[in-house]
């Protein structure tokens, strides 16, 4: 059995040199892969794309999808206890994502720097992402009069696992980040702009994914720290 989950030319190649009897793959299929796999259509109650993955399983005759099975390693976890030193340990840990792939998935920076700002007094909020996301990051502290923690650069996959296991709460927009989170069944507010959030939500946290309104924003990690 062989599956193909992306659909696109580069993952549609291995598919095509597999020694294997059956050979599925995801149902938007493009730049040809549609050649190489048969297309699984998608239960018609299956919206979220998690779901429509876990279609291709099932027709393989796998089982269906309970627990993500996420879990920082005991090495990542030290490694992030350096990462902690900069926080307030008497405050809620609010880990944020200001960048994204597209500059049209981005919040802007102003809304970020004043969610920062009014949860100083009880949140540690800190900033993360890759050195391409540090201009985003530079123009939020800039526009912030508290100050956020940038850790830009300071967290490979393994040790950014191990902080969103630990945060009370993350805040990114439709990026990897906040699937990682979803994955540790981390408190998440996704901010969509363009995706639609029913389709690419953090799973099984869609309630939490329908608002870029700054004051609803606000309001609703109010809600989700007190919890």
């Amino acid at each position: 059995m062989a599956l193909d989950l992306q659909g696109l030319l580069k993952s549609a190649l291995p598919v095509s040199y597999a020694n294997a009897k059956r050979k599925l793959g995801y149902h938007w299929q493009r730049e040809g892969a549609r050649l190489f796999s048969q297309p699984v259509i998608p239960d018609p109650k299956s919206i979220h794309i998690v779901d429509q993955y876990v279609d291709v399983a099932r027709a393989a005759g796998g089982a269906t999808l309970t627990d993500f099975g996420l879990q920082p390693t005991p090495e990542a976890i030290a490694s992030t206890n350096s990462l902690a030193s900069e926080f307030d340990p008497s405050k809620k840990l609010v880990v944020c994502h200001a960048g994204a792939g597209w500059a049209t998935k981005r919040w802007p920076a102003a809304n970020f720097a004043t969610l920062a700002d009014s949860f100083a007094d009880r949140a540690t909020i800190a900033f993360i992402g890759t050195q391409a996301d540090e201009p985003a990051v530079a123009d939020v502290i800039a526009h912030a009069k508290s100050r956020p923690i940038s850790l830009i650069g300071k967290t490979k996959v393994a040790e950014l696992i191990a902080l969103l296991a630990r945060a009370d709460l993350h805040i990114a927009g439709d990026t990897g980040s906040i699937h990682i989170a979803a994955g540790l069944q981390t408190p998440c507010i996704g901010l969509y702009t363009l995706t639609k959030p029913h389709r690419s939500c953090p799973y099984g946290q869609l309630q939490n994914s329908l608002t870029i309104d700054p004051e609803e924003v606000k309001i609703l990690a109010q809600k989700l720290l007190d919890q």
